[in-house]
């Protein structure tokens, strides 16, 4: 599981150390809370592949154990309700086809339990564990009639025809013509029954806790890729027949679970349409009517997850679980740079939520034992990807005792790190804003150093309290780094998060300036060797500081968006860019859309600038950092542009692992040519 420290010698990070890495998710404490099952991902140097497989912690002795093996994608491990065999999806056999298998937890050989041609997703165990039911998408009938014949299957698909607006997804690609429908499984047969059907989409399905019911969320408005938070709620009887509509409130809904009784059903949700800065809030809705209650009302707190890494990147599940008397409700949060996991009471109006779990780390992922007594979650920090922890819930209802199990990635032993700086500054009006440092290794404050300005994507997202690879290895280098979280930012707030909807470039490109400004105001900062570099947001950030001021000696601006004009429906976001942005169709407003695009001020770029782009990236689309890396060429300046084929958005936490190497080579030989 882990691999032996080579030398004792310290020494700095480096971009190939991308091979070393393995990443662990999904974990999942047994009902007896004995064990957690949990997954653990490694990279094949050799064919680059990435390979996934079962590992199982016993909680009272600390042993490891692989429980699966070989060169598969094993994910999803769920417990059977009586803790004998454990449930998960593989591709084994079938490197496009993932099926469900069964393996008992005593050993043995996993039995395939489906056959089926789709994709699955999310699935659970009935309470008497008898059947699953689960989330399926059957393969498109041209696509299975294509599979048949080998010609027709080497000359691939002769076109696409398309007819909504949701037809592709970064990181998926093109989505088939077919809808997500929920499929109820037989355990021990695998014979699999569909109980929904048509050209709606339905998802998340759970069990009611009587097993007579199956609650799942679907958006069944006439055009729901026009209409994205027409989400609602339904149960169907389990055996099939007529679904029923729980009575809630308008707005989109997700992560809905039943209470213990099965009387009610809590769920995570917005409320204002359109508006898509907002806080995830909770809710809890009566099954028999009467509509659903804002548990969070009065509390500005974003329950979910939105910080960034690029080795973990928090893993799920994120479900909502109630306590076992049904009084509370546990959540995940962004708070401050921190993922805390955090309780609040399901029937008591104004009550503070209750941290369950704090400190300076991320929790990636969380499971409870039947009796809620004891907790296991994935916990990353500012020095650490991610380890396993197991703890007990006191009679407070906060976690004690706890442990970490795991050595993942023990070799960072023999690192060097630099030490790391948490800042409050103060913006320019007076807002508190919040910043991190990374000083190289064996730092001297007698010296001046070259410094590089981070910027997150989002821009709802947070920099925060877990691990960046790509902070270290340019650190090594040398480079004093620095991140913050500006306005638009998520954790800090309903309103920071808002306050730039409808004006990206406003007060968010002071609260960077100002963040600079703080950087440069420190003794041990070369203010002649300042670079600057973000991705997605960040990209579109950096472009826009590239126009706007020359104080930066070198950037690199990635996948970028550079105009709202073209990226108005070249993005698979298309009608969400509404809700994220608060930008308007071009045709209504072109003035307020060129207004906001960085590339309206490139004209008077003088900055050296690497742009880089993934040829797959359907969320901000390739052109868009064409337009950048053109416009430069024309105007003189110093320019390159480097893209990585057959990748998507996420190239830098996700990729495939040789292009995130040159993806970091390219982004540090750009600033060591013109920072040193």
């Amino acid at each position: 599981m882990t691999e032996t420290q080579a030398t004792d010698a310290p020494r700095a990070s480096q971009a190939d150390d991308l091979y070393r890495y393995q990443v662990p998710a999904d974990p999942q404490i047994s009902p007896d809370g004995g064990r957690i099952v949990y997954t653990l991902q490694r990279v094949d140097r050799d064919n680059e592949k990435k390979y996934t497989n079962l590992w199982v912690a016993d909680v009272e002795s600390g042993r490891l154990r692989q429980f699966t093996h070989g060169k598969w994608n094993d994910s999803q491990p769920r417990w059977s309700p009586d803790g004998r065999t454990i449930s998960f999806l593989s591709n084994r056999g079938n490197d496009e086809q993932a099926q469900l298998y069964l393996l008992p937890l005593d050993g043995g050989e996993a039995r395939p339990l489906t056959d089926l041609k789709g994709s699955m997703a999310n699935y659970e165990w009935s309470p008497d564990g008898r059947k699953l039911v689960c989330q399926f998408r059957k393969k498109d009938a041209d696509a299975l009639e294509r599979e048949k014949d080998e010609t027709k299957k080497k000359l691939g698909v002769s076109y696409r025809h398309i007819t909504r607006t949701d037809y592709k997804f970064d990181g998926a690609g093109y989505q088939p013509q077919e809808r997500w429908h929920v499929w109820v499984i037989d355990a021990e047969s695998g014979a699999a029954t569909q109980l929904t059907d048509g050209d709606k989409d339905e998802t998340e399905p759970r069990w009611s806790p009587d097993g007579e019911q199956i609650l799942f969320a679907s958006n069944r408005a006439d055009h729901p890729d026009m209409d994205l938070d027409a989400t609602e709620l339904y149960l169907i009887p389990a055996e099939g027949g007529e679904m029923r509509r729980l009575e809630t409130r308008p707005g989109r809904k997700y992560g809905a679970v039943f209470s213990p009784d099965g009387a009610y059903v809590a769920y995570l949700g917005r409320d204002k349409p359109g508006r898509w800065y907002q806080n995830a809030r909770l809710y809890v809705a009566a099954v028999d009517g009467g509509g659903a209650r804002d548990v969070s009302d009065g509390i500005d707190l974003h329950l979910g997850s939105s910080t960034n890494g690029d080795v973990f990147n928090g893993s799920g599940p994120y479900q909502l679980v109630w306590s076992a008397d049904g009084r509370r409700i546990y959540s995940s949060a962004s708070w401050h740079g921190n993922e805390p996991l955090v309780s609040l009471a399901a029937f008591e109006p104004n009550d503070e939520p209750l941290w369950v779990i704090d400190g300076e780390g991320v929790v990636g992922g969380y499971t409870f034992d039947a009796a809620r007594d004891r907790v296991a979650w994935l916990w990353s920090t500012l020095d650490d990807p991610a380890q396993l922890r197991v703890g007990d819930i006191d009679d407070n209802g906060k976690v004690t005792a706890s442990r970490t199990l795991t050595a993942i990635n023990d070799w960072q032993a023999g690192m060097e790190w630099g030490d790391i700086e948490e800042v409050w500054f103060k913006a320019r009006d007076g807002y508190d804003l919040h910043g991190w440092i990374l000083k190289p290794p064996g730092f001297d404050p007698t010296k001046k150093y070259p410094s590089i300005l981070e910027i997150h994507g989002g821009p709802q997202t947070q920099y925060g309290n877990m691990f960046m690879h790509e902070f270290h290895y340019l650190a090594a280098a040398g480079y004093v780094i620095y991140w913050s979280n500006p306005r638009g930012s998520q954790g800090y707030g309903e309103g920071m998060t808002g306050s730039i909807y409808g004006r990206w470039g406003s007060v968010d490109y002071d609260d960077v300036m100002d963040w600079a400004d703080y950087a440069a105001n420190l003794p041990y900062i070369d203010t002649g060797r300042m670079g600057v570099t973000g991705g997605s947001y960040g990209g579109y950030m950096t472009t826009l500081i590239i126009g706007r001021t020359d104080r930066f000696k070198a950037a690199v601006a990635q996948r970028v968006v550079s105009n709202f004009i073209s990226f108005y429906g070249s993005s698979d976001l298309n009608l969400g860019l509404d809700h994220l942005a608060g930008t308007t169709a071009p045709w209504e407003d072109m003035a307020t859309c060129w207004a906001q695009s960085p590339i309206s001020a490139i004209g008077n770029a003088r900055t050296p600038t690497l742009v880089i782009h993934s040829e797959n990236d359907y969320r901000c689309d390739q052109e868009q950092g064409e337009q950048v890396y053109i416009a430069l060429k024309k105007l003189g300046v110093d320019t390159e542009l480097l893209l990585l084929p057959g990748e998507s958005h996420g190239v830098s936490r996700g990729g495939r692992t040789d292009r995130r190497i040159a993806r970091l080579e390219y982004l540090m030989g750009w600033f060591e040519r013109y920072l040193k």
